[in-house]
């Protein structure tokens, strides 16, 4: 049984998340954490919310909240969300927790003895009008790489390039607006990352499986202009982990606290000890701790592409350089951006669909599949409406939904709920069952290298097989002159709803759950042999005919609901 650690990059607290959130790293995180599990591997799948920075200080402060307050009630709000989705974390943690407050002074303490951690003069922007320094996402302006006129003052959210407020043009305050700026000089703390670009560099290098897109973005933050810089991992801010060296003072330190981009992929561990305290599970370091049993973890990351540069450099980093036996990731799933109709999805913006909403008008497994056998893998994608109704009523209600419905009810109708016994499965038969063997092994070699959209594509195509059987063996026509080998037909359909349903499971689980409800079978186990999974199902087994499992979305729904996500979210 091979263990298999998987992390979704934690979201940020400020507000619930949008589609494009969903479908660059929780929902094919959850994919991979549930097909591993059905594989029968021993799984810990970890996810968090991101507390801290300048992101959770101007959301609560938007909605009048104390901002631990804030953060506690979002918290709830996006597990609940979560839930919603089916996201089978094994444990949904917090980055303000005290575990990871411990742990990040934990490790600036031991880079600190590394020599790894400087202590920098600096000047900062300071709002008169606020009477505050604006570190991060206080400030805004116009990115000098693209031209960007809404980058922030950690990241320019179009062309991804790490920012410092004081590289923007035309920066303004987002608390008050004003231009009212000023260089002052602070002192913070660094990490200087640049000490280990040839170690990074070879660690990367030799990660020859990762996506293009993952390493292509983490060889441009190593070598373009003056290569790997040192970044600074502490802000004057009044929420977050307060800078401390390990358990000590850390003097010219006081009041201030450590960069959110340092202490959340922290939380992954942090996550981990969580799980443990919240009675989940036990011994979080065989999966963290190299010298206590996790060399043969493989650990998984997935993430948007804007998270890359922070989880290919400045956390290994981090890792390495606290010459400590840490866990390193072994594999990073980036997704390029989901866009909303000819725009961007934003959170911050409040544009597109978000996850609360998706819930309110559809199932999850609505949303679940689209999402997934269109994710942004190779390229950006686009959600559109027309997109989406099309699909859904095609592969959902089409294809998987029509092939349940016919084959229960006319069993009902010719033999009762019941698996009809009688005949056996001939050439044709057997030929769907060879066909849907081969179709099987390439759905988990697609599944094993997490190539979503290819693996969608061949379930999709597993279905379609049974549908084409159903219609070619026409049991309904063989009935009234064989009533024999109609039954061996709608056995074998009746078996191919549950096949379909463990296959399917982690695609859409709630859907595959109502699928082996109907089949009265709780025997999930993944299938090595397909003609013997397809004789699971014995004669005389009771079944029941399920509601419908896909109802088609109408024009004018999709009409409505165009209509009503066509503005901004208030």
């Amino acid at each position: 049984m091979a263990r298999h650690l998987i992390t979704s990059a934690i979201p940020y607290i400020n507000g619930i998340k949008h589609l494009g959130n969903l479908v660059g790293s929780q929902l094919p995180a959850d994919l991979f954490a549930r097909y591993q599990r059905a594989r029968g591997n021993e799984v810990l799948f970890l996810c968090a919310t991101d507390e801290h920075g300048t992101p959770a200080e101007l959301a609560a402060a938007k909605a009048g909240k104390p901002v631990a307050e804030y953060c506690a009630e979002m918290h709830e709000v996006q597990s609940r969300i979560a839930d919603g989705f089916g996201l089978s974390f094994d444990h949904f943690g917090r980055s303000s927790s005290a575990q990871n407050q411990s742990l990040t002074q934990h490790f600036a303490g031991v880079l600190a003895d590394q020599n790894l951690i400087a202590e920098v003069s600096e000047t900062q922007m300071y709002s008169h009008a606020d009477g505050r320094y604006l570190p991060d996402r206080y400030i805004e302006g116009t990115c000098p790489n693209c031209g960007f006129d809404s980058a922030r003052g950690d990241q320019c959210d179009n062309c991804t390039k790490q920012l410092d407020p004081v590289d923007l043009i035309n920066p303004h305050s987002t608390i008050s607006g004003s231009t009212d700026l000023e260089m002052r000089e602070t002192k913070h703390l660094y990490l200087r990352q640049s000490q280990m670009k040839d170690q990074l560099e070879a660690w990367i290098d030799s990660k020859t499986d990762w996506p293009v897109l993952t390493t292509s973005i983490a060889k441009k933050w190593l070598n373009d202009g003056d290569g790997l810089q040192d970044r600074g991992i502490t802000r004057d801010l009044d929420w977050g982990v307060p800078v401390k060296r390990g358990d000590a003072d850390w003097p010219g330190m006081e009041g201030k606290v450590f960069y959110v981009w340092f202490d959340a992929p922290i939380e992954y561990i942090a996550c981990s000890q969580e799980w443990v305290d919240a009675g989940k599970g036990s011994d979080w370091q065989r999966w963290w701790r190299t010298d206590q049993g996790a060399d043969d973890v493989t650990y998984t990351q997935f993430m948007g592409k804007d998270n890359v540069p922070f989880h290919t450099l400045s956390f290994p980093a981090t890792i390495l350089g606290s010459g400590e036996p840490w866990k390193l990731v072994d594999y990073i799933k980036s997704f390029n951006y989901l866009n909303y109709d000819g725009g961007q999805f934003s959170t911050s913006r409040g544009r597109g669909v978000f996850m609360d909403q998706a819930l309110e008008i559809l199932p999850a497994d609505y949303w679940r599949w689209w999402l997934l056998s269109n994710a942004p893998e190779s390229s950006d994608a686009e959600f559109t409406w027309e997109n989406f109704q099309a699909n859904v009523n095609k592969d959902l209600a089409d294809v998987l939904g029509n092939f349940v419905s016919r084959i229960t009810k006319f069993c009902r109708s010719k033999f009762g709920e019941v698996v009809p016994e009688g005949g056996s499965y001939g050439e044709q038969e057997e030929k769907l069952i060879a066909d849907i063997t081969t179709r099987l092994r390439d759905y988990e070699t697609h599944m094993d290298a997490i190539d979503v959209r290819k693996a969608a594509t061949e379930l999709r195509a597993i279905w379609v097989a049974g549908n084409e059987y159903l219609q070619s063996a026409a049991p309904w026509s063989t009935f009234k002159e064989d009533p024999e080998t109609a039954a061996a037909q709608v056995r074998l359909g009746l078996n191919l709803i549950r096949l379909y349903a463990v296959l399917s499971a982690p695609f859409i689980p709630s859907t595959a759950t109502r699928m082996m409800e109907a089949m009265q079978t709780t025997d999930g186990t993944w299938p090595s042999d397909v003609a013997e999974a397809l004789s699971h199902l014995t004669a005389g087994h009771e079944f029941s005919v399920p509601d419908v499992l896909f109802a088609k979305i109408t024009d004018e729904q999709r009409e409505e609901w165009q209509g009503r996500f066509a503005g901004t979210r208030d």
